[in-house]
């Protein structure tokens, strides 16, 4: 008896080889070619949903009409989806294992289940382990179907059968379709399962929900064209010693991205935060050395996030240790704030932290850092209630941060009453309990904390 063909899959990309080599020919990353049985010749029939002709026309005779949103009742989720859930549109949102994904969905199944006929399917747990935590969380559920399969071609006849207008399942990796010979989870049955499932929420006006696995890296398994043939991408983030979630779009074709979602998990699931700020300011009863507040952008939301520096006598080699910011980044500041503030750094150990755990990617959160440095080195803490932001270039300016007066509006509705901003940001009419310092260079920012 022959035995059977294998291949060698590309974890990355999906690209096929023939023998297994140690960087994939397609993609170049390195360890990624997984050894599988070969896929027979598919026929022309297998692919015949994709093959659906559509008569040509001109762009501008076609309707372009805004999508229609139905809220989930969760506000948070709104947000960051954009308003709500759209007619055919397909998510795919991916966490570490155990930070609450499948909650927050059945959660949000229960609130739509009211207005609209929902499907719930399960291809990691059991009926009864969701009716478990169904019941834990005091929902109802009198209105959400539930499914227990993982067959690809089952769930594609039950969806025609019952006919959903929101269907969730959880989670793509653990489908197969009969099609494929490979197992569940591969390269090539996740493809596969998730183009079927994305073609029937197109053809059908389905909302889908796709939950996905993450690798130890933090990104979605599976091939990246997992992304690109959903119309949303939301990432569940979270420390598991923390009860707060922040989910955030990271792709999304009817709404903003970089939105975030910030969530409590309760005995009785997860809740909306809706001041998020008060997570990422440390709760200080005076101010200490080292300490700003910096006004940051996640997506339409400004935030509050306390940035602290320890700067402390490093002897001939000196660390720079960031977290939540750039390290590299934070290597060019203090050579910036050397070189045109005249404030040395070189013999001393540097470590910035943003507080809460949450990342910073955008370059405004540059002036906080240096502020917040100067400050845990003079040993001075900055006065109370003060705010900066603005990002650094090498030449020593402070440039403007984008939606610069939002920033201040929403401090000041906060309590604070100093700001260190770019000079481009100052506000044209003054805000009523907030004293605004312009500052169009770094050293000029330097000079006025030297003098509070």
């Amino acid at each position: 008896m022959a035995s059977p063909k294998t291949q060698y899959v590309c974890s990355e990309c999906g690209a096929t080889s023939a023998k297994w080599l140690g960087r994939c020919p397609s993609c170049s990353a390195w360890n990624t070619l997984v050894e599988t049985a070969a896929e027979p010749a598919g026929g022309k029939n297998r692919y015949q949903a994709l093959a659906r002709s559509q008569p040509v026309t001109t762009l501008s005779e076609i309707e372009a009409r805004d999508f229609d949103r139905t809220p989930t009742s969760l506000e948070e989720l709104d947000r960051v989806l954009g308003g709500g859930i759209v007619s055919g549109g397909v998510v795919l949102i991916g966490g570490d294992p155990g930070i609450g994904k499948s909650t927050l969905l059945l959660q949000a199944i229960e609130a739509l289940s009211q207005r609209m006929k929902v499907l719930y399917v399960t291809g990691e747990e059991s009926g009864a382990q969701v009716a478990m935590r169904s019941r834990r969380l005091g929902l109802d559920g009198s209105q959400v179907r539930v499914l227990a399969e993982i067959g690809l071609e089952k769930i594609l006849a039950t969806i025609e059968v019952e006919q959903p207008d929101f269907c969730v399942i959880d989670s793509i990796q653990t489908l197969y379709s009969e099609q494929l010979s490979s197992a569940p989870g591969s390269v090539a049955q996740v493809r596969e399962c998730a183009a079927q499932l994305t073609r029937t929420a197109k053809s059908t006006g389905c909302a889908m929900v796709l939950v996905g696995h993450v690798t130890k890296e933090g990104a979605l398994a599976g091939p990246r064209v997992l992304e690109h043939i959903v119309d949303t991408v939301l990432y569940f983030e979270g420390d598991t010693h923390s009860s707060y979630r922040l989910v955030r779009a990271i792709k999304n074709r009817f709404g903003a991205v970089n939105e975030i979602g910030v969530f409590a998990m309760t005995e009785k699931g997860l809740k909306g935060v809706t001041n998020p700020s008060a997570i990422f300011l440390s709760t200080h009863g005076e101010p200490v050395p080292g300490s700003c507040v910096l006004v940051t952008l996640e997506g339409t939301r400004p935030m509050l996030v306390e940035l602290q520096a320890l700067v402390d006598s490093g002897g001939p080699s000196p660390r720079r240790l960031s977290v939540g910011l750039e390290r590299d980044r934070l290597a060019m500041l203090l050579a910036v704030l050397h070189r045109h503030a005249g404030v040395a750094t070189m013999d001393q150990d540097v470590f910035v932290n943003a507080v809460g755990g949450v990342r910073i990617s955008e370059p405004a959160a540059d002036l906080a850092v240096l502020l917040s440095i100067q400050s845990s080195l003079r040993g001075k803490p900055l006065p109370k209630g003060f705010i900066a932001f603005g990002e650094v270039g090498l030449a020593g300016e402070v440039r403007p941060a984008p939606r610069g007066q939002e920033r201040l509006k929403e401090a000041a509705k906060l309590g604070f009453s100093i700001a260190v901003v770019p000079q481009a940001n100052a506000p044209k009419k003054p805000i009523e309990g907030l004293t605004v310092h312009a500052v169009a260079r770094i050293e000029d920012a330097i000079e006025i904390l030297r003098g509070m």
